[in-house]
C-alpha cells in the first residue's frame, strides 16, 4: 500500500493511504505514526495519525523536499505487521441510549442480542480526534453495520456511546452528532490538566462490557 504525500499549507504534510476507511489503511496509518514517533524526523513538531492518514506538522515553512526524502526512508510495508500491540482498556457501558431499540430493529435483533454482539470481542482504537478525546473504535462484524442517522442531534453529553458504520465511538466533550446513541459510560478519555490529555492511543484495544 503506497501512500500519497500531500502538502497542507506551508507547514504541514499529509501521508494518506486511502480515500476510504478500511482495516488495511487504518493499520498502515497507525504503524507509520508509531514508526515516525520512534524515529523522529528533524523539523517535524507533531505526528497525528488519522483514520487512514498521518499528519505531520512542520517547525518551519519550505522544508517539504527534505521531509519528503526523510519520509521515503521510513515508509515501508506498514500492512505487513498488522499486530500493533498496545494496551487493552475495559470500558463499561450503560446501554440505555435513545437509539438502542432503533439500531436493534435495523439489525433484526432484540436489544439484548445486539448488546451481546456489540460486546463480543475487543475493538481497535482506530483514531482519536474530531473533538477533544473523541475516539473511534472498530471494526464490528458485517452483520452489525448500520448507516448514520438521517438527522443530527444538536448536542450529546460527554461519555455518550455512539454507533454507526461498523464502529463505536465515545464522546469526551459535548458534541453534535449524526451517529446513533446507544448508551453512556463513566470512562473519560480527556483531561486537559494532564500530559498527554488523552488516555487512549490509536492501536490500543477496548473491551466493552455492561456496567454502571
Amino acid at each position: 500500500m503506497t501512500p500519497t504525500l500531500l502538502p497542507l499549507g506551508d507547514r504541514a504534510l499529509l501521508v494518506r493511504y486511502s480515500t476510504e476507511l478500511s482495516d488495511a489503511a487504518n493499520l498502515a496509518a497507525i504503524s507509520l505514526a508509531r514508526r515516525l514517533d520512534a524515529d523522529r524526523i528533524d523539523g517535524v513538531e507533531e505526528i497525528a495519525p488519522g483514520l487512514v492518514s498521518v499528519l505531520l506538522r512542520l517547525r518551519s515553512a519550505g522544508d517539504f523536499s527534505r521531509i519528503r526524502g526523510e519520509l521515503a526512508l521510513r515508509i515501508g510495508d506498514e500492512t505487513a505487521t498488522p499486530h500493533l500491540g498496545g494496551k487493552t482498556h475495559r470500558v463499561p457501558i450503560v446501554f440505555d441510549g435513545e437509539d438502542l431499540s432503533t439500531v436493534a430493529a435495523l439489525l433484526s435483533m432484540t436489544a439484548s442480542a445486539f448488546v451481546a454482539a456489540h460486546n463480543a470481542h475487543p475493538l481497535r482504537v482506530l483514531a482519536t480526534g474530531f473533538a477533544p478525546g473523541f475516539v473511534y473504535c472498530g471494526f464490528h462484524d458485517a452483520q452489525l453495520i448500520v448507516p448514520r442517522r438521517e438527522s443530527v442531534r444538536p448536542v450529546v453529553p460527554a461519555g455518550t456511546v455512539l454507533f454507526a458504520a461498523g464502529q463505536t465511538a465515545i464522546s469526551a466533550t459535548p458534541i453534535r452528532t449524526g451517529w446513533h446513541v446507544i448508551g453512556r459510560t463513566s470512562f473519560q478519555n480527556f483531561d486537559p490538566a494532564v500530559d498527554p490529555p488523552t488516555l487512549l492511543r490509536a492501536g490500543d484495544h477496548i473491551a466493552f462490557e455492561v456496567g454502571p
